[in-house]
């Protein structure tokens, strides 16, 4: 009776396993294969493969805090956003070839980080930064610069391959064609 549970439960396991999404990295090989068009793009359900954390120093003026969390770091008030490791993202827009903007929350069009290739990293779209310096970027979101760990740069677009290459094939068998009928 026990071998019986334990191979229900191995056969329970594997089809749950053969369920699951197979997520994989989103790369540029990946996107001109499949020459996929701005709409295209729209319908494709992106994810993000390592936390991102956004921060940034409240001035002593009026902030205005819509989605992030407000931290004393060093006696100074500093917003965080993050984006943790398997959030769903979408495509909002390609500002230019082989870059695109990718939403990972609601709010507006402004809230997107923008990814792109990055040949050091297998042509994987990573998130982007305005610039680089040591331990830190500047990026862009929701209006306002933040600044990102040197981590964060390793942070790059995955896709469920599975939804992706559903393929719908139409398909007849001719029945032939008699002359006169």
């Amino acid at each position: 009776m026990k071998a019986q549970n334990l191979f229900l439960f191995f056969a329970l396991a594997f089809v749950l396993s053969s369920c699951s999404s197979k997520l994989t990295y989103f790369t540029e090989d990946l996107y001109h294969e499949q020459g996929w068009s701005e709409e295209e793009l729209k319908q494709i359900q992106f994810y993000v493969s390592h936390d991102i954390h956004l921060k940034r120093q409240l001035t002593g003026g009026k902030s205005e805090i819509i989605s992030g969390k407000i931290k004393i770091e060093n006696g100074r008030k500093v917003e965080l956003v993050v984006i943790p490791k398997g959030t769903p993202g979408t495509f909002l827009f390609s500002p230019k070839s082989n870059r695109f903007a990718i939403s990972f929350e609601e709010g507006g069009d402004k809230r997107y980080l923008m990814f792109g290739p990055n040949r050091k990293y297998n042509d994987r779209f990573v998130m982007l930064a305005s610039d680089w310096k040591r331990r830190n970027g500047t990026v862009n979101y929701d209006g306002k610069k933040w600044k990102v760990d040197s981590d964060d740069a390793y942070a790059a677009l995955l896709v469920d391959m599975r939804k992706i290459t559903k393929t719908d094939v139409n398909s007849r068998t001719a029945k032939g064609r008699r002359i006169g009928g």
